[in-house]
């Protein structure tokens, strides 16, 4: 069979090449790339290679691209060239026409690399250009003879005098980035230009540019050596060299683009700024956290952009618009001026969503959301939503237990922190206070129906691009059963089932507590080769009022809040992603999720509404959701008339996952995932987590593909159980035989993780 494919790609192969070269003009060859060769033994092999990679990337134009050596895009472009019909004209989008060993200058190509070596320290480099050609092909090969490099001897800053200017760059020379022993290179010259005009423009230079910056070299000292001397250009203006204070700021809360006067008469001082806003738009203090600048500051840029994106991110404005204006010649100051252009005030948004899950239920929401963007002229953003949504399954084995869902939630998100002490930050970040009151009503046809109420109020603040903390102060939660059938208490009082989740499902819930949650996040950052996302969780519910009333429910000591039990815990929850980029088409991705929570005191199991749950297109893709746990408890024992949500106090997961670049927007993925929950304390048979844990592991194996449209990422996964945590009641083994019958197939929106 394997001889077959190779046979057969190998035919392919060679008429694919064959059909793209017949079509060529008389005395024309196909151009198939170039190559480079580096030509001096002085150099270290290792070092010769890196030369001919990159030497390499220079060569222009590109050859034809090709799969598996076949150059389908070419052949495209002769099949569907100067023909007719829908087809044709649609498949001619992806053809390119070929390009020819004539296109390429040889000449013009030895020039752009031998500048290129010379300007990372081989003065002396020469290339030279030649082709080889077959019948129908002909490819190009450089011989580069790069010569010695050279060498940083010595580098001079100006000397620190009465100059400001001088002084300033002189105080940069300890964080060069040239450095003594080091190869020239025109790149880092450049770079070192920049970096020192960043550092001036922290410290009031605020009309100075890199290019006033000269970096002198000295390449006749001898010995493959040179000397720098870093100045400051003669033509240099006495502005640039300057440093600038701030003098006034003023802030415009209702800018738009007809406005053509600046309306100084208008201006209303508040603390350090001015407010124009004749209309009253915006309270005062509202800037009070975005104008980071102040009189007689010395200009930095740093501080500016801070102020620049905190306006962005406050919330009501669409757009901000920045201006400086020199209004002292004899004293360097600088004016300040915000133009802020808002948002619509107040919006209406519908959304209606499709979807469906790989427990064989398809679903429908309607969410109906209005906002105020600037509800009491502070920038508080008020938020309701109205939502309802359906679920139902026709055919499988919860046909007839459809979920219906509708609630309000409502959201008041603050700018700043509402704290009893004053908090101030300089960062470019915006903190927010958040309050935010819900309801929600579950029906489950045929089982049961809970009312949810729920309530917090906490801050939100990063300290930098990275990192993300929330702290809940307080944090509540109601959950009441509102209806509950025969058929689910009928469920609940066989023993064959053997769940005491069910009946837990069903329990009056009331938590109260704060939470603390701490994210950091680099993965926004493509550049980056290796990237990671963390997140970690701590939540607590009436831990002091339990300690204070001894709570103790296996005692016999109950305790009521507001004249419900209340629920007491601690609990933790990580997660942790890693991404490794093995190439620019194709990425490693990992997670691994560790959750724990700790009943005690009034509680022996978590409330369910703080319970884990695995499985599904998020998780065990190879397992429908929900379906998995606690321990080796078997989720569907004979005589049950449906399966309940499994649940439990542990969690472990861990996913792994392969993705490659297909063509256009289609990714490909070949993925396995393992975890299983457990309980905390013994309830089941089977379901509490012990030191055997690793052994009752779910695992599962599979492939997907992902249409990648960047505002909407479309999955499809097909998913193999291979290792279930239970052996089933009715005989069989824990390991599953990889087959399209067992498949689950999960369709969703984004990327697993």
């Amino acid at each position: 069979m394997i001889k077959r494919i190779i046979y057969f790609l190998f035919l392919a192969v060679f008429f694919t090449a064959c059909s793209t070269t017949k079509y060529l003009p008389p005395g024309q060859k196909l151009y198939t790339g170039g190559d480079v060769k580096v030509d001096d033994k002085s150099i270290p092999k290792k070092d010769a290679k890196a030369l001919e990679d990159e030497l390499k990337t220079y060569i222009r134009p590109k050859p034809n691209s090709s799969l598996l050596g076949m150059r389908i895009k070419l052949w495209l472009y002769y099949k569907t060239k100067s023909r007719k019909g829908f087809i044709n004209k649609f498949l001619s989008k992806y053809g390119e026409p070929p390009v020819l060993a004539s296109q390429v200058d040889l000449q013009k190509n030895s020039d752009i690399m031998q500048n290129r070596l010379q300007n990372i320290s081989y003065f002396q480099a020469t290339v030279k250009g030649d082709t080889i050609g077959k019948e129908k092909t002909a490819k190009a090969l450089f011989t580069a003879s790069p010569g010695p490099s050279y060498t940083i001897r010595n580098l001079t800053f100006p000397n620190a005098t009465d100059n400001n200017l001088d002084t300033a760059i002189k105080g940069t020379m300890k964080q060069t980035l040239l450095k003594k022993g080091d190869k020239y290179n025109l790149d880092v010259i450049k770079n070192e230009r920049i970096r020192i005009d960043t550092r001036l423009k922290e410290e009031g230079f605020f009309y100075f540019a890199p290019e006033q910056l000269l970096v002198k070299v000295d390449s006749t000292v001898g010995n493959h050596q040179v000397d720098m001397i870093v100045r400051i250009k003669p033509e240099t203006p006495e502005q640039a060299r300057e440093i600038y204070t701030v003098r006034n700021i003023y802030v415009y809360p209702n800018y738009s683009l007809r406005d053509t006067s600046l309306k100084l008469d208008q201006a209303k001082p508040y603390r350090w700024y001015n407010i124009v806003d004749p209309r009253n738009t915006a309270r005062p203090y509202l800037f009070a956290n975005t104008v980071l600048l102040h009189p007689n500051d010395v200009y930095s840029r740093t501080t500016h952009n801070n102020s620049l994106n905190r306006f962005i991110n406050l919330g009501p404005y669409r757009y901000v618009k920045n201006r400086f204006e020199d209004v002292t010649p004899d004293s360097p100051k600088l004016d300040v001026y915000y133009f802020l252009t808002p948002y619509k005030k107040k919006s209406l948004q519908l959304e209606l969503l499709g979807r469906t899950t790989s427990a064989n239920y398809t679903g429908s929401q309607i969410n109906l959301s209005w906002k105020n963007r600037n509800a009491f002229k502070g920038g508080e953003l008020l938020t309701v939503t109205l939502f309802g949504s359906t679920d139902v399954q026709v055919g499988g084995q919860n046909s007839g237990y459809n979920v219906y869902q509708y609630g309000i939630q409502t959201s008041l998100s603050w700018p700043r922190l509402i704290t009893p002490w004053r908090v101030s930050s300089s960062n470019a970040y915006i903190p927010r206070t958040v309050l935010q009151l819900g309801y929600s009503s579950v029906v489950r046809q045929k089982l049961y129906s809970l009312n949810s109420f729920t309530g917090s109020f906490g801050y939100q603040f990063k300290t930098d691009e990275h990192r993300m903390h929330e702290l809940n102060i307080i944090e509540a939660t109601f959950v009441k059963p509102r209806n509950v059938d025969s058929l689910y208490r009928d469920s609940i009082n066989n023993p064959k089932n053997n769940n005491p989740a069910l009946k837990h499902v069903i329990d009056p819930q009331f938590t109260l507590g704060p939470s603390y949650a701490y994210t950091y996040d680099n993965t926004t950052e493509d550049y980056r080769t290796n990237s990671i996302y963390f997140r970690g969780k701590l939540s607590l519910s009436n831990n002091l009022y339990g300690l204070i009333t001894g709570a103790d429910t296996l005692a016999g000591k109950d305790k009521k809040l507001f004249g419900t039990t209340f629920n007491q815990y601690i609990k933790a929850e990580t997660e942790f992603r890693f991404f490794h980029k093995i190439s620019s088409s194709t990425k490693l991705a990992t997670r691994i999720i560790a959750g724990a929570g700790m009943p005690y005191g009034n509680s022996t199991i978590l409330p369910y509404n703080q319970q884990f749950f695995i499985g599904g297109p998020n998780s065990l893709r190879g397992f429908r959701p929900r379906t998995i746990g606690p321990g080796t408890v078997d989720p569907n024992p004979q005589g049950n008339t449906f399966i309940a949500d499994q649940s439990g106090d542990i969690k472990l997961e861990a996913n792994v996952e392969l993705r490659q670049k297909l063509f256009s927007i289609v990714y490909g993925a070949l993925f396995a995932d393992a975890g299983n929950i457990w309980n905390a304390k013994p309830h089941q048979a089977g379901g509490t987590f012990g030191p055997n844990f690793l052994s009752q592991m779910a695992v599962d194996a599979g492939f997907g593909l992902r249409f990648d449209a960047t505002i909407l990422v479309l999955r499809t996964d097909l998913g193999f159980p291979l290792m279930r945590p239970y052996t089933p009641v009715n005989g069989g083994s824990r390991s599953i035989s990889p087959s399209f019958k067992n498949a689950i197939l999960n369709i969703a929106i984004g990327y697993p993780f």
